[in-house]
């Protein structure tokens, strides 16, 4: 039986998950979106490069929620977009009815999937669909570290003039300004990056990190991201589809792990079948114990946003 993974919300990061989706082969794919024929255009556009592509299998898109009944994955990508001068936290008020409604319905159709949250801001939507969903913590995780580890090795790689995928370094915190990208774990196939970049230029690459979502908003002033955050969930969705036990950074309910608890930060899971089967838990330097701890700060405050 062929997997199916529905993807909410038709828009730049969507239908770029749909694409990455179908080119990855992971299955049957519902595309969703509240306007009509936006998904269908896409979803039929999608559909007939697969003769070139060599992909086979279903690709539909719809505006009812009982297409997507059954899926394995649930990716929620519905919101609205940042645009200049805007922060993550000021798309919060909206976004928070948009998944709302769209937690409600994929677990009403969708009982038993995984939901991956990728509307921003991410720490508190991934939150809204948990409580909203009433799904187990692991069954319910946001795509943040993924993206952000990815920026963060990009910029590193490029200093470097390596490989990226040669680069191993992770992001861990909030999806914002106050993400903690980790320095003394960052390496090139095993050599640490404190070994070869000075230490200011580090942190001139850690901040760019940070604000990497920005900078992008920035070029393009009428949106944000969407092919790397397309991909990064499609790398999520994968490893829960093919069990493949990828061990990845994303926003996962914390029940006590690191010092935090009761709320959704970025560390590093291990996902599978069972989507965010166990957290890789480390110890922390002093000086990244407290970035986290600004992190839990500011992600309480979007929680408490929500009014849930």
């Amino acid at each position: 039986m062929r997997n199916k993974i529905t993807i909410i919300g038709a828009g730049n990061v969507g239908a770029t998950a749909a694409h990455w989706a179908a080119t990855r082969r992971l299955g049957d794919i519902v595309l969703l979106d509240v306007v009509e024929g936006v998904p269908q255009g896409k979803a039929l556009d999608l559909l007939q490069s697969g003769p070139v592509d060599g992909f086979s299998g279903t690709i539909i898109g719809s505006n009812d929620y009982a297409d997507s009944a059954g899926s394995d994955v649930v990716i929620i990508t519905a919101g609205l977009a940042r645009k200049p001068g805007m922060s993550r936290d000021d798309l919060l008020a909206k976004n928070v009815a948009i998944v709302k409604g769209c937690a409600e319905q994929a677990a009403k159709y969708s009982p038993e999937c995984v939901l991956i949250v990728v509307t921003n801001p991410i720490d508190a939507m991934v939150y809204t669909a948990f409580k909203v969903s009433g799904f187990p913590r692991n069954r319910v995780v946001g795509m943040a570290g993924v993206l952000d580890s990815a920026r963060y090795r990009t910029f590193l790689a490029a200093e470097l003039q390596v490989a990226p995928r040669d680069v191993n370094a992770m992001v861990m915190g909030i999806h914002g300004d106050k993400m903690l990208p980790l320095i003394r774990l960052a390496n090139v196939s095993g050599v640490p990056v404190t070994d070869l970049i000075s230490a200011e230029r580090l942190a001139e690459i850690v901040k760019r990190t940070q604000h990497g979502g920005a900078e992008i908003v920035n070029h393009l002033k009428t949106g944000s991201a969407f092919y790397t955050p397309g991909l990064a969930a499609v790398e999520m969705a994968e490893a829960i589809l093919t069990d493949s036990k990828r061990v990845l950074p994303c926003a996962a309910y914390l029940e006590g792990e690191f010092g935090f608890a009761g709320c959704f930060l970025g560390v590093p899971v291990v996902l599978g079948a069972g989507g965010v089967e166990r957290i890789l838990e480390f110890q922390l330097t002093a000086e990244e114990k407290t970035a986290m701890g600004d992190s839990e700060q500011a992600v309480r405050t979007q929680m408490a946003a929500t009014g849930l």
